[in-house]
């Protein structure tokens, strides 16, 4: 039988009792209360066996799905701070790009101004010695013209 059904048959019994006139008190038999509540006794272990195991494995579920969300809030915060991690690391790398970029530009400028000034140079240079040079020609010239006879006849 089950606890239920036990418990029904312990109400039938205290129904079954004779009220004594004039006062609350009711007279059972006793041997049939024996009965039923020997019987609830026997039938109570299997029962809360039966209660503690669902509570036990409530436990175990409720210790797992801790267990498994925490598990689940690390990996989330470990890659959140690998993205974190990552696009400082991105940043970072950007900013020393465009640093070296900036010192690439101003490096070429130096050099391009370095080597127009250099050429200028050279060029001023060659126009001096050529301008020097063609005067001594020219003088050469007419110091040639003035040995040369001039023919009267």
């Amino acid at each position: 039988m089950t606890l239920d059904e036990l418990l029904e048959q312990f109400d039938e019994v205290l129904d079954s009792g004779i009220k004594i006139p004039g006062s609350k008190k009711t007279v059972v038999d006793i041997e049939k209360l024996r009965v039923v509540v020997d019987e609830i006794r026997l039938n109570i272990p299997a029962e809360i066996k039966q209660a503690k195991g669902i509570v036990a494995d409530r436990a175990d579920i409720i210790t797992n799905a801790k267990r498994e969300a925490d598990a689940i809030i690390r990996n989330a915060e470990e890659k959140a701070k690998a993205m974190v991690a990552q696009e400082e690391i991105v940043k970072l790398s950007q900013a020393k790009a465009a640093e070296i970029i900036a010192a690439a530009q101003g490096k070429s400028r130096e050099m391009r101004k370095a080597a127009q000034e250099f050429v200028d140079d050279i060029m001023r240079r060659a126009d001096e010695g050529l301008t020097a040079n063609l005067g001594e020609v020219r003088k050469t010239r007419a110091a040639l013209k003035q040995q040369i006879p001039t023919s009267s006849n």
